[in-house]
């Protein structure tokens, strides 16, 4: 077996190839083309033959063309963790930072990380991605707008600042508008020039949000009737695993999302784990949504997390516990959710 580690940029790809010790066999640079990356494929085919394993460090941005077209190419992908390869290059023999020393790095780390998940087309998971992607932008655009104009409010006339956490709401951007409407000056007119940004992004805002709320019913039903999970949480979880069937196990799932506890005992304090700090930290936090709300609700979550308490756990423990757990709940609802799609998908018979 060839792993072909790849260093991706703007508008070059750097590749390394290494045998399955780790031992560099050859490099290769390309464009950040579709042209550039058949080039890719065909070098790969004529130097090492078909089993060619493509180990990309995973910055969606700027490796995601890179992945579809290996995929659509019928090349094995898998994704690295930039984390993961900046500890392996840390650790290598070879000092210092280029291109070909950092895919040598994402090579040897998948190496080093045989189970790292596989990439795959999934054109549903995607899509979720690039609207809460486009969401959350928005909802910085926005949140940055609101802080500008309250200071222009406070200039103006404190009494007048709206309340907190209310400028989303149609009513009182109104009631600012009707106001900012009567003052005079140049800090009035910027003020309504802002005011009507934010009700610009809040009507981008709420569309998006509307788009994304019927794909994922449409996508993951079983996922949404789980308890604490809303639509946007739903979301994150579908866009953020990029194909649940890309994981061998639910343990996977897990390591990938940084629950599954590590083990950080010595001498006396044998059995003692903590949280992982690395995975997709935007897997985690909805997963941490999803616990946060169940402890308040009553039901398994709840009941779960007070046994854990009753057993001499600290509430953090807890959480990291239920987290856990709910892990692998997700996992399974994810799984008969990607199921039930693919069987709708299939034509029915004559």
């Amino acid at each position: 077996m060839v792993v072909v580690g790849a260093d991706v940029h703007k508008r070059t790809h750097t590749f390394v190839a290494v045998d399955e010790v780790g031992r560099k066999l050859a490099e290769k640079t390309v464009t950040a083309t579709s042209h550039g990356h058949a080039e890719a494929v065909m070098w790969a085919r004529e130097r090492f033959g078909s089993e060619v394993v493509w180990a990309i460090e995973d910055c969606r941005h700027l490796s995601a063309r890179l992945e579809r077209d290996l995929l659509t190419a019928g090349q094995k992908v898998v994704r690295v963790p930039p984390k993961l390869m900046a500890q392996t290059r840390a650790s290598a023999r070879t000092r210092g930072k280029s291109d070909p020393i950092d895919a040598l790095a994402v090579a040897r780390a998948f190496l080093r990380e045989p189970d790292l998940p596989v990439a795959s087309h999934d054109e549903g998971s995607r899509e979720l991605k690039l609207l809460v992607d486009r969401r959350e932008v928005l909802v910085a655009q926005r949140t940055a707008t609101i802080n500008r104009l309250l200071w222009r409010v406070h200039e103006l006339d404190p009494a007048h600042a709206p309340k907190a956490r209310s400028m989303d709401l149609a009513k009182h951007q109104g009631i600012l508008g009707q106001w900012l409407a009567t003052q005079p000056g140049l800090v009035a007119e910027l003020a309504r020039d802002e005011l009507a940004d934010i009700v610009r992004l809040t009507e981008a805002i709420n569309a998006v949000a509307k788009r994304i709320g019927e794909r994922v019913r449409a996508l993951a039903p079983t996922l949404l009737a789980m308890p604490g999970c809303g639509e946007l949480t739903a979301a994150k979880l579908v866009g953020e695993a990029a194909g649940v069937t890309r994981f061998k196990s639910e343990a996977a799932f897990a390591r990938h999302a940084g629950v599954a506890p590590i083990p950080v005992w010595s001498g006396n304090t044998a059995g003692r784990v903590r949280m992982t700090r690395s995975g997709n930290r935007q897997l985690n936090a909805a997963l941490h949504r999803i616990a946060v709300t169940q402890i308040r609700l009553d039901g398994l979550g709840q009941t779960y997390y007070r046994h854990r308490l009753a057993q001499g756990d600290s509430n953090r423990e807890a959480l990291r516990c239920l987290k856990r757990r709910l892990t692998r709940v997700v996992f399974g609802h994810l799984h008969t959710d990607h199921q039930n799609h693919q069987t709708a998908c299939q034509p029915a018979a004559a």
